[in-house]
């Protein structure tokens, strides 16, 4: 089975040999769905629709159920995301002491909508529930790194580092 599959896709330039490592690690745990997706995403940044079809199809399960859990799940991201995670705190601390304004600071400068990624797959900005740093609303992160009592004018700067 697995040479017709080759066979198919020697025309398509999209690389499944990720897909397939992952296939093997996982390939005698049965329910290891999410932690197959977990591994794709992380070798690809994201859960490409051919790794999709071509996982749904050495899994012999339907795409259908794969999207299901993939759509599912907050952690999955079905499109390329930046190299940078900008995550906008929207809690009660960040949004009383200005969380809007920081969001629209980093719209503008960025020209992205929230969920949006740059082009040039630098930055990806997200609204987040909670950071857990409410003493230094209003907060964003960058990756892993957190940023407190912002203004929309440090925003640039803060940008700058990345």
């Amino acid at each position: 089975m697995k040479e017709n599959l080759e066979k198919n896709y020697t025309e398509d330039p999209f690389d499944y040999e990720a897909v397939e490592e992952v296939l093997e690690r996982y390939q005698d745990e049965k329910g290891a769905l999410i932690p197959i997706l977990q591994a794709i995403q992380e070798a690809y940044g994201y859960l490409p629709r051919e790794a999709l079809e071509y996982a749904a199809r050495q899994l012999k399960t339907p795409l259908s159920k794969i999207f299901g859990v993939a759509t599912f799940y907050a952690q999955f991201h079905l499109t390329p995301r930046g190299k940078n995670i900008i995550r906008v705190c929207q809690g009660t601390a960040c949004h009383v002491r200005g969380a809007a304004k920081i969001m629209q600071a980093l719209r503008e400068q960025l020209d992205l909508d929230v969920d949006g990624t740059t082009e040039d797959l630098k930055f990806t900005l997200e609204s987040v529930a909670c950071i857990g740093a409410c003493g230094l609303a209003p907060v964003i992160m960058i990756n892993d790194d957190t940023f407190g009592r912002l203004t929309p004018d440090k925003i640039a700067g803060i940008l700058e580092k990345y």
